[in-house]
């Protein structure tokens, strides 16, 4: 059984710094034990241990929707479909692509020059991976993570949220039922404050952490000194354009889940919708009418459930403040839950539609992280894309129009890390898709073929196949002769004309055979 948890209580708390650390060092020593063996097994036998997780899982999704529900407050729709169901298709794709992401490969040769020389890239597990993850996908964020980690050979320290500790307790619950190593995977629960350190001291060999852009450089600036390799999934402030001949009902309806799903908690969410001036105004009449029509609650038909802590509505709401103080008006805002709503009131914020936005307001220039979208009229795509890259953030953004052509070729101008078409948000569900930004977006990719790779290191093997070999051409002793010999090979590679390409053949062929000469 490979099921541990390690609770707050086993830190020293925050009068002794060191505990924590102590703690993950523990984890560590222990997790790097059971590592060895586990990266030595077959992948046939890694993967047969992560198919009986996935049965588990499958047996286990209303239970676990509810644990996300209750700690986060997000709506049990938003928990089925936007954690559960990635989760599930996150751990059935790697579960059969991960043999393929960690085959050897042969590079093809850069030169005839070198035509002796083969190499092979060879990907091996880091060792022990730790993951800090965030309160607002508790689960399909970490489980993805934690999949693939384990797939590629490595051991799993997991560190979930301190407001949603029952996620990261369901995750080492599917864990224990893959019957793993002893150690090889810990959920540890120690103070938010003293995660960052504690792993970075710890002894881990590489970390993973998800959250606010100001903790991830903080991180970062920590991990420096002992080179630990980082991936900081980070915040987002997405752009979404939307062109003149956009299905504009699709495009309202995309925008709202978008941009209100998990009360707006979703670094990858709409935030600033750039819509063109010829259809700015019917766009925005069917997105307010939409937020309009929002119902505040908890069941299977609400739309909108509470955020997950007061301080993070209290942030929300001086954000908002500060826009309104600036100029902005609200043109839509949903209505307040009715009194039977079992959440407390002082975690409800309403959906709300932004318009008169400035280009220094919170809303163009930060992370809302709450339920605002942000709708401004463009002249034309390059105004979009102008305001849309405008931002220190570059994490997903999305194109709506009718042609799609055009619309890929706006989608590669973006500065973001996923484009959608006529979609946003969506691709973090996707298990085949890279997730990852640019500039205060973060550093690095999860999930797909990339976020695979990250979980190992990448060895060359260098193999000299031309057989009888002695010496490589440029070896010593040096001469004269060898000199104008490796002369010529540069001049024969180089874009020279082609008199010179053949007169440089002599001089090369003339220290060809020393491959195979004692002298």
């Amino acid at each position: 059984m490979a099921l541990a948890s390690e609770q707050e209580k086993q830190s020293s708390g925050p009068g002794e710094p060191g505990g924590a650390v102590h703690t993950i060092r523990e984890i560590a020593a222990r997790a790097r034990t059971a590592q060895a063996s586990w990266a030595v097994l077959p992948y046939a036998q890694r993967a047969a241990k992560l198919k009986k997780a996935g049965r588990y899982l499958a047996s286990h999704i209303d239970e676990i929707t509810e644990t996300i529900h209750r700690e986060n407050g997000k709506l049990r729709m938003d928990a089925l479909a936007a954690e559960l169901l990635p989760a599930v298709l996150a751990l059935s794709y790697y579960v059969k692509r991960g043999r393929k992401f960690l085959a050897s490969r042969k590079l093809r040769g850069g030169s005839l020059l070198m035509f002796n020389k083969q190499g092979r890239l060879v990907k091996k597990p880091w060792g022990v991976v730790g993951i800090i993850s965030p309160w607002n996908y508790p689960f399909a964020i970490p489980f993805s993570e934690a999949v693939m980690a384990l797939l590629a050979g490595n051991a799993v320290i997991l560190k979930t949220a301190s407001v949603t500790p029952g996620a990261g307790r369901a995750i080492a619950g599917i864990a224990g039922a893959a019957d793993l190593p002893e150690g090889l995977f810990t959920h540890v629960e120690i103070p938010g404050l003293e995660a960052g350190p504690a792993f970075i001291s710890g002894g881990v060999d590489k970390l993973f952490f998800t959250g606010s852009t100001a903790t991830g450089k903080e991180i970062m600036a920590r991990a420096a000194p002992c080179l630990l390799p980082l991936v900081l999934e980070l915040g987002g402030a997405d752009a979404a354009i939307i062109r003149a001949d956009a299905d504009l009902d699709r495009a309202a309806l995309g925008i709202l889940w978008s941009g209100f799903s998990n009360s707006g908690q979703s670094c990858g969410g709409a935030q600033r919708v750039l819509v063109h001036r010829d259809v700015y105004r019917p766009f925005l009449e069917k997105l307010c009418v939409l937020v309009r029509n929002f119902r505040a609650g908890e069941g299977e038909d609400a739309d909108l459930g509470p955020m997950t802590t007061v301080k993070q509505k209290e942030a929300v709401e001086k954000q908002i403040a500060a826009c309104l103080a600036m100029g902005a008006k609200i043109a839509a805002q949903s209505a307040a839950p009715g009194p039977a709503v079992p959440f407390p009131p002082e975690r409800f914020i309403p959906a709300m539609v932004l318009t008169d936005l400035g280009p220094e307001m919170p809303l163009m220039t930060g992370e809302i992280f709450g339920p605002v979208v942000g709708v401004c009229p463009v002249q034309d795509d390059d105004e979009a894309l102008r305001i849309a890259n405008s931002s220190s953030y570059g994490l997903t953004g999305s194109v709506w129009s009718k042609n799609r052509q055009r619309a890929r070729e706006i989608a590669g101008r973006m500065n973001a890390g996923a484009v959608m078409i006529n979609d946003h948000l969506m691709s973090h569900g996707l298990a085949e898709t890279p997730w990852g930004g640019f500039g205060d977006s973060g550093l690095g990719k999860t999930h797909g073929e990339a976020g695979f790779a990250e979980m190992c290191k990448t060895t060359v093997v260098v193999d000299d196949v031309l057989p009888g070999v002695r010496r490589n051409l440029w070896w010593h002793p040096y001469s004269e002769k060898v000199f104008r010999g490796i002369r010529a090979a540069a001049a024969f590679a180089a874009a020279s004309p082609l008199s010179e390409k053949l007169r440089s053949i002599p001089p090369l062929l003339g220290i060809f055979f020393r491959y195979w000469t004692k002298e």
